[in-house]
C-alpha cells in the first residue's frame, strides 16, 4: 500500500508540476534544460500513474510491482485474497499501460511510414540546386522549409523560399533545419504527440505539447545562431510568418513559423536575455534525473 501511495503521490506531483511548468518564464532562457525536464515529467507521470494502480492490484502478493505482475502472470496464489477493488485496479493499470505503449508505437510507425512515403514523393517532385547543395528543392511558389528526419535525413526548401529570402536568410534557415536533424528533435516530439492522441481531452497535455514544440524551435534557433547571424534568422522568421508558408507535412519538422510564437522567437534572437543561473539549471537537471530513477525504483521495491 505504501508503494501505491508513493506512486500516486508522484503521479499527482508530476501532473501539478506540468501544469505549473506550462507558464514558467525561465524555459526560453534554457530550452534544452526545459526539454529534458518536460521529458522526465512525462515519463515519470506515465510510469507513476500506471504503477500506482498496479501496485495496489498486486498488493496481495506482498511483492513489488514487477515481482507481483510476474507472480500474477505465472498464476501463483496470492498471500491475501483478492477483492473486487484489486481486480479493477489490475484491469485499469494494465489497460492504461497498454494504451500508452500502443499509442507510442503507433505514432512511431505512422511517422516512419509518412517519412518513407514522403521520400518517395520527393524523388519525383524535387530536384537538386547548385545554389543550395545538399538540399532538395520543391518546385512550388509558396514558402516551405522542413527536414525529413531519420537515418537518411533530408532538408527540403521550396522555390518560393529561395525567392522570398536573401542568401544570408536562406543560410540561417538551413542552419535551423540542420539543427533539427542533428539533435533528433523528431524523437523529442514523438512521445508528446502520442500522449496527445491518448488524452486528446487533456488541456495539460495539449499545453505541454505546444510548449515542447516551441522549446524545440528555440533550441534549433540557438544552435543555428552559432553558424549564422541571429538577426538574419529573425528576419527569415518574420518573412515566413507573413508569407503564408505551406504547412509542414505530417511526420516532418519544419520552421514552425506560427504567428503566435514567431515574435517570442524573434525577440530572443534579437535581444537575447541573460543565461539561466547555474542553481536553476543544475537543479532542473537533478530533478529530471531523480524523476527518471525514482519512478522505476518504486516499480521494483515493495514498501
Amino acid at each position: 500500500m505504501i508503494t501505491a501511495a508513493l506512486l500516486a503521490a508522484l503521479a499527482t506531483a508530476c501532473a501539478l508540476g506540468a501544469w505549473r511548468f506550462t507558464t514558467a518564464r525561465w524555459t526560453s532562457r534554457a530550452p534544452r534544460v526545459a526539454i529534458i525536464l518536460w521529458q522526465s515529467l512525462g515519463v515519470a507521470w506515465g510510469l507513476a500513474t500506471t504503477g500506482a494502480m498496479l501496485a495496489y492490484a498486486v498488493q496481495p502478493y506482498g511483492a513489488g510491482v514487477l515481482a507481483g505482475l510476474h507472480a500474477f502472470a505465472n498464476g501463483e496464489t496470492p498471500r491475501e485474497p483478492w477483492d473486487l477493488m484489486h481486480v479493477l485496479a489490475m484491469i485499469a493499470g494494465l489497460t492504461a499501460l497498454t494504451v500508452l505503449v500502443v499509442v507510442l508505437l503507433t505514432a512511431g510507425v505512422q511517422a516512419l511510414r509518412a517519412r518513407r512515403r514522403h521520400r518517395l514523393l520527393l524523388a519525383l517532385i524535387s530536384h537538386d540546386d547548385p545554389g543550395v547543395p545538399g538540399v532538395r528543392v520543391l518546385d512550388h511558389p509558396s514558402a516551405a522549409a522542413y527536414c525529413v528526419p531519420g537515418l537518411r535525413s533530408q532538408v527540403v526548401v521550396s522555390e518560393g523560399t529561395i525567392r522570398l529570402l536573401s542568401q544570408d536568410e536562406l543560410h540561417a534557415v538551413l542552419a535551423h533545419e540542420a539543427a533539427h536533424v542533428r539533435e533528433r528533435h523528431d524523437l523529442v516530439l514523438l512521445p508528446f504527440a502520442a500522449l496527445r492522441r491518448a488524452l486528446p481531452w487533456s488541456k495539460v497535455v495539449r499545453d505541454a505539447q505546444d510548449q515542447v514544440e516551441l522549446l524545440v524551435e528555440m533550441a534549433a534557433d540557438d544552435r543555428a545562431r552559432r553558424y549564422c547571424s541571429p538577426r538574419r534568422l529573425a528576419t527569415a522568421l518574420l518573412r515566413f510568418g507573413t508569407a503564408g508558408a505551406m504547412p509542414t507535412p505530417h511526420g516532418m519538422i519544419g520552421l514552425h513559423a506560427r504567428a503566435h510564437t514567431v515574435m517570442a522567437r524573434v525577440d530572443r534572437l534579437v535581444k537575447p536575455g541573460p543565461e539561466l543561473s547555474r542553481p536553476i539549471r543544475y537543479g532542473s537537471i537533478a530533478l529530471s534525473v531523480t524523476l527518471l530513477t525514482a519512478t522505476p525504483f518504486l516499480w521494483v521495491i515493495q514498501l
